[in-house]
């Protein structure tokens, strides 16, 4: 039987999958430039083809919401430190975790997929790459909680290891137990991580961010390194240094000149004001720029801008395009770069409303996160610079 055929065929112990004829060459034509090394580089195309290969089946056969966690513009980041990629059902997460041994005999699950907050998943997926073939092999899965309960930590590579005859062959038993238990808990208990001041993470990321260090994420304790990654901005800002990229989140270039590359690949637009449209305090000059986001939250579309109201200070403001009013209990909030609160930070809909808004002066060199509750779909925390 053809690695084509198998596409179609109902999932059984050892499923094969086929890798999209065009999905590698167009890894590889693009990602040249977004590895500090061949070694992340050959990591990230194995991740890719396990997406490649088990996304369409899984959104054909099983779930039509399902999608990839991290956006194609942010894997790279994960990618140049750590293996693994993670997939979205509609209320679990699969983390898969490619190898190309051929005698396998055990599932090796890097820390940060089992005990970063953020990351962790319900179910982790063994999948054999053959990249020669163009074919995923899935071998089997187990859950979080038996990784934590049953799999062997190993503190050297910082790697949780569970034996391969203990996986559980048939993912029909997965989408099984679902329908069975939809209630039931596959995540052990995580511990809290700390959360990394600036001053301390400026001192991580100048430590880490040489690509010299072949291997960050050992290179510190692992509460460390997970706090920094439990920070998508300084994940970002990781990666940016290890290729020697230039700040990707300045406000006043993306202004002056334009968005940047990774910007613009995460959803960012720009585009002049309308004469009409009125601030709560003035009006708008036709020629004034303002930076947009489309999210989706909660099933509905929104839009997040950002724009200059005069010297060092800036506005955000978050409308709902779908239902033109902003839910009740919305939440818009304005923090630090390490996420700590200050005064006036937090706007609430505490009925439908036609907008939130934050205004906010700032210093040269300031970073700022914004955060929505609920949380937009895909959400990856940003450091915008000023």
């Amino acid at each position: 039987m053809n690695t084509l055929s198998r596409l179609s065929m109902f999932a059984t112990p050892g499923l094969y999958l086929a890798i999209p004829p065009d999905s590698q060459a167009r890894f590889w034509q693009k990602s040249a430039r977004d590895y500090s090394i061949a070694g992340n580089r050959w990591q990230a195309a194995l991740n890719q083809a396990c997406l490649d290969g088990l996304l369409p089946w899984l959104q054909a056969e099983r779930d039509p919401t399902a999608q990839v966690w991290a956006k194609a513009a942010s894997r790279a980041s994960f990618w140049e430190v750590v293996n693994g990629a993670a997939i979205d059902l509609h209320d679990r997460r699969l983390v898969l975790i490619p190898t190309t041994a051929i005698d396998f005999g055990e599932l090796r699950v890097p820390q940060e997929w089992i005990d970063l907050p953020s990351w962790a998943g319900d179910y982790y997926l063994s999948i054999y790459v053959n990249l020669d073939d163009s074919e995923i092999q899935v071998l089997g899965y187990t859950t979080h909680q038996q990784l934590k309960q049953q799999g062997q930590y190993d503190p050297l590579d910082r790697t949780y290891s569970y034996d391969g005859d203990d996986l559980i062959p048939d993912l029909n038993v997965l989408w099984l137990a679902r329908q069975l238990c939809p209630t039931q808990v596959h995540r052990a208990a995580i511990a809290a991580l700390p959360q990394i001041r600036l001053e301390q993470a400026e001192n991580l990321l100048a430590r880490l961010g040489t690509p010299a260090l072949l291997r960050p994420r050992l290179a510190v304790s692992f509460p460390l390194w997970g706090g920094l990654m439990e920070h998508s901005g300084w994940r970002q800002q990781l990666y940016r240094d290890r290729l020697g990229l230039p700040e990707q989140w300045s406000m006043a270039k993306w202004f002056q000149s334009e968005i940047s590359e990774l910007g613009q690949q995460l959803g960012w637009a720009m585009m002049r004001m309308e004469p009409n449209l009125v601030l709560a305090r003035g009006e708008y000059s036709s020629t004034t720029k303002i930076l947009l986001r489309q999210l989706t939250i909660a099933g509905q579309a929104y839009e997040l801008r950002i724009f200059p109201t005069g010297a060092n200070l800036w506005r955000f403001e978050l409308h709902c395009t779908t239902n033109s009013q902003i839910a009740r209990g919305v939440k818009l909030r304005l923090l630090t770069a390490d996420l700590l609160p200050f005064a006036n930070n937090e706007d609430l809909a505490l009925t439908a409303t036609d907008r939130l808004y934050l205004d906010v002066h700032v210093s040269p060199g300031d970073g700022l996160v914004w955060e929505i509750e609920p949380q937009p779909d895909r959400f990856d925390r940003e450091i915008l610079r000023f």
